[in-house]
This record gives C-alpha cells, sequence and structure tokens, in this order.
C-alpha cells in the first residue's frame, strides 16, 4: 500500500486537550507519528507542527478526527512530498559572476560575437565554446509517466525534473525537461530535431509504446548525438546486470538456462533484445494473448522482431503454462499475475524479477520459500532493480567520448560494469544490484561504455584518461 508523509499542524488548547490525546486520535486513524515540531508555545495553548506517515486512503480520517477533537484547532495540512516540488526542483546558475562591464563584454556583446563566428566556421567548437558538451534533454509526451499512463506533458514535468535532478547529482550531466504538448509521432521528431544543436545526447522518457519505437529509432538515425528511450533501455540494462549476479548465485549459465518475460511493451522488447545479445538462447516472450512463437505472424513489429529470432520458443500457451521448467521469470507487466502455485513448478534453483510497480507480479511473502533470487522495482524490498543505476553513467560516458549513438555493444558494457560493482563478497540472493547512492557505478558504468564506444567506432574524442 502506497504510504505519504503529511504534516499536520493544530493549535492545542491546554486546559480542554492534551498531546496524549491527540496522538491517540491520529494512531486509532490509522497514523504513525515520526515528528513534532513546537511552532509557538504558551501557558494557555501550543501550536506544533505534527508529521505522520501514512496510508493514502487514511488521510481524510486523520483530518476528520483531529476536527472533532474538542480543544484542537487544525491550521493547515501540509503534504511533504508537495513541498519539496513547490516552484519546481531545478534552477539555471550562470558559471561565474558578471560583476562589471568588462564581465558583460565578454560573456554578451561584443566578444561573445567572436564566439560565435568561430562556431559558424567550425560547428564542432559547439562542443569546446557552449553547453552542449555536458547538457542532455529529458524528452517526453506525458502518454506513459509511471504507472499513471497518458496523464499529459504538463502532469508529467515533475518526473522529468525528477530525472534532471538526478543526472546532476549522481553524474555531474546538466540536463533540462522538456514536455511536448503533442501526441503526433511525426511532430515530436521535428520539434526534437529542431533543439537537438544545443544538446550533447537526448534522454527520451514516459513516451508510449509503440510510436516509442520509430520515435528513438527515426532520432538515431537523424541526429548525430546520442539518444535513449530510457523506459526500454535503462531497464533492460539494470535488468541484465542483475541476471548476470543472481546466475553466479544459483550457480547457472546465461546459455543454458531459460528465460519467460511477461509483458511485451517498450521495456520488455527491449529486455528481449538485451538477453538475446547477452546470450540466452531459450526465450518465452509472453504478452496478453500468450506466448509470442518462433515463427509467429504479429501486427505489433516488436513481436513479428522476436518471432523471426531463432532463440524464441516455438511454445504456444499462458504465462502459466510457459512459466514450467523456466530458470528465470522476469516481469514488467501487472501486478499479482503470478501465483505461488506458478513459482513452485519452474525449476530448481530459480530466478523471479517481479518489477511491476506498485504491486509486483507476485509479492515476496508467496515467492521467496520457492525461489533462490528475487527482484523486484520497488525500494523497500531487496534487489531493487532501478534504471537510476544506468542512465547517469551512461550518458557521462556517451558525453565523454561524444559518442554519435549509444549501441547495444555499450548497453552491455553498462549491465557488466553495474554488476560489477557488487563484489565477489558482497554478493548474496538478497544482493545482487548496487545500491543507486554507490558512487562507484556512475564512474564503472562511464568507463565501460567509453571502452565499447572507442571499440565499436562510435566515439568522436578520446578522453584524456583513456590515451
Amino acid at each position: 500500500m502506497a504510504q505519504t508523509s503529511i504534516i499536520f499542524r493544530l493549535e492545542l488548547n491546554h486546559q480542554q486537550v492534551s498531546f496524549g490525546d491527540v496522538a491517540a486520535a491520529i494512531s486509532k486513524a490509522g497514523g504513525d507519528i515520526t515528528s513534532i515540531d513546537v511552532i509557538r508555545s504558551g501557558q494557555d495553548s501550543s501550536i506544533r507542527d505534527i508529521t505522520v506517515d501514512l496510508a493514502d486512503k487514511d488521510e481524510a480520517k486523520i483530518v476528520d478526527a483531529l476536527k472533532k477533537l474538542n480543544g484542537t484547532q487544525l491550521i493547515n495540512v501540509s503534504d511533504r512530498t508537495f513541498l519539496v516540488h513547490l516552484g519546481g526542483k531545478i534552477t539555471v546558475q550562470p558559471t561565474l559572476p558578471i560583476k562589471n562591464r568588462d564581465d558583460l563584454s565578454k560573456v554578451y556583446t561584443p566578444g561573445v560575437a567572436r564566439v560565435c563566428t568561430a562556431i559558424h566556421e567550425n560547428p564542432k567548437k559547439a562542443y569546446s565554446l557552449t553547453i552542449k558538451r555536458n547538457t542532455v534533454a529529458v524528452i517526453t509526451d506525458g502518454t506513459a509517466v509511471l504507472g499513471l499512463g497518458d496523464i499529459g506533458p504538463y502532469a508529467a514535468a515533475p518526473v522529468m525534473e525528477g530525472k534532471a535532478m538526478l543526472f546532476k547529482q549522481l553524474a555531474g550531466v546538466d540536463a533540462f525537461p522538456i514536455c511536448l504538448n503533442t501526441k503526433d509521432t511525426e511532430e515530436i521528431i521535428r520539434t526534437i530535431k529542431a533543439i537537438s544543436p544545443i544538446f550533447g545526447g537526448i534522454n527520451l522518457e514516459d513516451i508510449s509504446s509503440p510510436r516509442c519505437f520509430e520515435i528513438e529509432s527515426r532520432l538515431a538515425e537523424e541526429l548525430d548525438v546520442p539518444v535513449f528511450h530510457d523506459d526500454q533501455h535503462g531497464t533492460a540494462v539494470v535488468v541484465i546486470a542483475g541476471l548476470l549476479n543472481a546466475l553466479k548465485v544459483v550457480g547457472k549459465r546465461i546459455e543454458n538456462i531459460r528465460v519467460v518475460v511477461n509483458g511485451i511493451g517498450a521495456a520488455g522488447v527491449s529486455i528481449c533484445k538485451m538477453l538475446l545479445e547477452a546470450g540466452v538462447t531459450r526465450l518465452v516472450p509472453v504478452d496478453r494473448e500468450g506466448a509470442i512463437v518462433r515463427r509467429g505472424e504479429y501486427a505489433h513489429p516488436m513481436w513479428q522482431w522476436l518471432a523471426d529470432q531463432p532463440q524464441v520458443e516455438n511454445t504456444t500457451g499462458t504465462l502459466q503454462e510457459v512459466i514450467q521448467e523456466a530458470d528465470v521469470f522476469i516481469g514488467v507487466s501487472q501486478g499479482r499475475l503470478l501465483k505461488e502455485e506458478d513459482v513452485k513448478r519452474m525449476a530448481p534453483k530459480s530466478i523471479v524479477f517481479a518489477m511491476a510497480n506498485p504491486e509486483p507480479e507476485i509479492m515476496p511473502e508467496e515467492a521467496l520459500p520457492h525461489v533462490s533470487v528475487y527482484a523486484t522495482g520497488r525500494s523497500d524490498f531487496p534487489n531493487q532493480i532501478n534504471n537510476v543505476l544506468v542512465f547517469p553513467g551512461i550518458f557521462r560516458g556517451a558525453l565523454d567520448c561524444r559518442a554519435r549513438r549509444i549501441n547495444e555493444p555499450m548497453k552491455l558494457a553498462a549491465s557488466r560494469a553495474i554488476a560489477s560493482v557488487v563484489s565477489e563478497s558482497e554478493l548474496n540472493d538478497h544482493y545482487i544490484i548496487p545500491s543507486i547512492f554507490n558512487e562507484a557505478v556512475v564512474t564503472q558504468v562511464r568507463k565501460a561504455v567509453i571502452e565499447a564506444a572507442i571499440i565499436t567506432g562510435v566515439s568522436r574524442r578520446i578522453p584524456p584518461d583513456f590515451r
């Protein structure tokens, strides 16, 4: 159940009510008090901010209980999550102060004209003389935001801002949120191409399937900067990283395992592609209509691509039917689709990545008695499969070597780098993936991505630490 943190500002009349009465009322209504701050204290009354953790549906109950309590006046109710979003979460800051006319003449007119001319004569100088060298556009049309669906570009903005914060904090990359008020594929492609000159990379985010495939592939072909749809590839990279370590825990080799992937949308297709790139030889993609089979005929172009791959099995059936004897289940679909009886029928030493949010395909209390390694996309369970481990380091590396694109070898290198951060001594069934705050992640991913870019010929610069 979703939890939130609310601050209730109360005025208490000491003649009529005690704080103990208030605490009891909050607890009875389903809240858990985590902190108390005295705003004003007097002999007859006091004002306090009471921070309460609660389930989303309990807020109204607590408000009602406090209003009914004699001697209390509810002054204000503040959601702490909303408070951190007030005015947005990012700003633009200059790299140096402008203190006098001389400073102004250098950063703006007339001095800036010389720099403009230099870039006009050699456009490659935009990388050294503008923000292009370190700036990524985080772009959405708001059609597939988190688990909320098509909520539009305005409502998508807080997610894009958060992504920009993570780029900066984790990898030092300057990122700017761009929310497009159109769902037209051609207009999206045209708009991104038109604004691309100032950006060193394009991070596509929360764009619905199947449009996201064409948008990304077209932009990757038509732009000379890396384009990365994080919902597809970021998820796939971290899944492969977790799987590489999970296989070490259970003592299996990737070329020998049978993998069932449930939910063949944007993330599912990319996961399947990376599984094949990593060496999986027995793959069962499953969507609502059942297993996608080899040599089948499908209207969805990505499903057809999968059906054409020799590693895809020819086994028909529902998820419950094809999961029998599977070594690995990877879910990017819907909560509660798997039952305890289903995972019991998997192969010995099975691995389950149940990544549907907010509810995984199977809860840990059902899965863990029967599987060897269990992971989800949630932070409140062990082994969180989180694409925050991926995009900061991938773009840091791509920007530093001025890569033309982010290709499959670069993504697979990123997966192996993330997996390598967990040492042999640390690795166990509850720790197959590093924390997003582990500083070694971005460093290792950057290094691996640059090496792969150089080897595959998509880099345009050799960073000094690689010479």
